[in-house]
């Protein structure tokens, strides 16, 4: 193992595959289903909403795609991402183990979210597309596809949830700067939006809403098309650039593979992208790394939703998942990790979990946003508050290491910065920021809704 904090790769080194996951599971995951005929979907089911290629790799049975040379062009403005050892935390926390943090901040909209929003982007262009539609949480996605639509010539409608529409102008303003038009969801616009106001004028949104504006607009369109952030197997087969990077940098810094990775989970793309290729090795019987998804208190899809089918949006346009979710008309509190505030999980990750692959724990806001806090003046970077979530388990880790002696190898993704978040950190630094736990009878009622199979 070598001294250095922050260990890179040659452009040349930029993985020229993504790895598919699903060929090496003991069981496939189970489809998703028609919303009206309940029989699992067909290629022409979801091409009015995405292209043919992404169709293929939502439902591809090989174990890599590779990347088109277009991609790798653009992915040369911030692919390979930096691997950095956490030498100044570990200092501060007095523990033996060794923490690394793969920082997917860098890119040019500050996220892991452009490794899937470039792609996704240049097959819409490669097939004619002219419009796509998305919605956006805490407007990470947003800001992704409005970078990567401006490097193809596409236009770009985003529904932002209302909640952080409201607590991030700034992220609406980079959106726009890339040339995105930005709706508050719910939004007069649609009629999903419409009939949710109509409802209730002061509903702060939810991703589950904003999926349903962006598709209904999209399906209404031949020239338009629709991208996800996250959730779907292609979204996560692309963010697998992230681990494979990881893998990589391991070998050059001499460094054994980790005994635990983390990351933080709202639909699943970032925490799939970076330890998915750490699977693969150790389904190999190459590496035995303890897997650990964490998700906020006020939103436990995992540690307190159920495994059923479900509709990925509100309204019930998309097709029906078999996911962990709390319910399509879950509308969760507006705290400000609004990347992690989805009411379903990733299917593949849900199946996987259920497989009994990783494990899933539920952390409060306080306790994120000290973790942050801490890192911040440890390592410099101001996390995005979604990552803090995975910081606070890791410190929790490390902390452990210390009374027990272990020199355990951890590793996370800090997934983004937090320079758009400032609103965040000036109520949590004034004690405004509450913790907050979900109390069960909202969960029951939104599961009640739930389609029945």
């Amino acid at each position: 193992m070598d001294e250095r904090t922050k260990i890179t790769l040659d452009e040349s080194e930029i993985p020229r595959r993504w790895y598919n996951v699903v060929p090496d599971l003991p069981a496939p995951p189970p489809p998703p289903l028609h919303p009206d005929t309940r029989q699992p979907v067909g290629p022409e089911d979801l091409a009015p909403l995405f292209p043919m290629e992404l169709i293929r790799q939502e439902v591809s049975a090989e174990s890599y795609i590779e990347i088109p040379d277009e991609v790798i062009d653009v992915y040369r403005l911030w692919r390979p991402t930096p691997l950095y050892r956490a030498r100044r935390l570990e200092k501060a926390l007095g523990t033996p183990a060794h923490i690394y943090y793969k920082y997917e901040g860098v890119s040019p909209a500050d996220s892991h979210k452009p490794n899937t929003a470039v792609p996704q982007a240049f097959y819409n262009f490669a097939e004619g597309t002219r419009r796509l539609t998305t919605e956006t949480g805490a407007g990470q996605w947003g800001s992704a596809l409005a970078f990567a639509c401006a490097q193809y010539g596409i236009d770009c409608e985003v529904w932002m949830v209302r909640a952080s529409y409201d607590q991030k102008p700034h992220r609406r303003t980079l959106m726009q700067t890339w040339g995105a038009t930005v709706h508050a969801s719910p939004s007069p616009v649609t009629a999903a939006g419409a009939k949710i106001l109509a409802d209730d004028p002061d509903s702060p949104g939810s991703l589950g809403i904003a999926i349903s504006e962006a598709v209904e607009v999209a399906a209404a369109d031949p020239a338009t098309r629709y991208a996800l952030g996250s959730v779907l197997n292609h979204v996560l087969l692309h963010q697998t650039v992230i681990g494979e990077e990881a893998l990589k940098q391991f070998a050059a810094a001499s460094e054994r593979l980790p005994d635990l990775i983390v990351g933080c989970t709202g639909g699943g793309s970032n925490f799939a992208g970076l330890f998915l290729p750490f699977l693969r090795e150790k389904l190999a019987g190459r590496a035995d790394p303890v897997i650990r998804a964490v998700e906020p208190a006020a939103c436990p899809s995992f540690t307190r939703g159920i495994y059923a089918y479900d509709f990925g949006d509100t309204a019930g346009f998309t097709p029906l998942m078999k996911m962990h979710t709390l319910g399509h008309d879950f509308i969760p509190d507006p705290v400000h990790a609004g990347g992690l505030r989805y009411h379903g999980m990733s299917p593949l990750l849900s199946h996987i979990y259920e497989l009994g692959m990783f494990e899933a724990v539920a952390k409060q806001q306080r306790e994120c946003f000290a973790a942050a806090v801490m890192f911040a003046k440890t390592e410099g970077i101001l996390p995005a508050p979604e990552p803090s979530h995975a910081l606070a388990a890791v410190i929790e880790e490390a902390e452990r290491c210390t009374e027990s002696g272990e020199e355990k190898v951890l590793l996370t993704a800090l997934c983004g910065h937090g320079h758009f978040d400032m609103t965040a950190y000036e109520r949590y630094l004034s004690g405004e920021i509450p913790d907050f736990e979900l109390p069960q009878p909202r969960i029951d009622a939104a599961l009640g809704a739930l389609p029945k199979v």
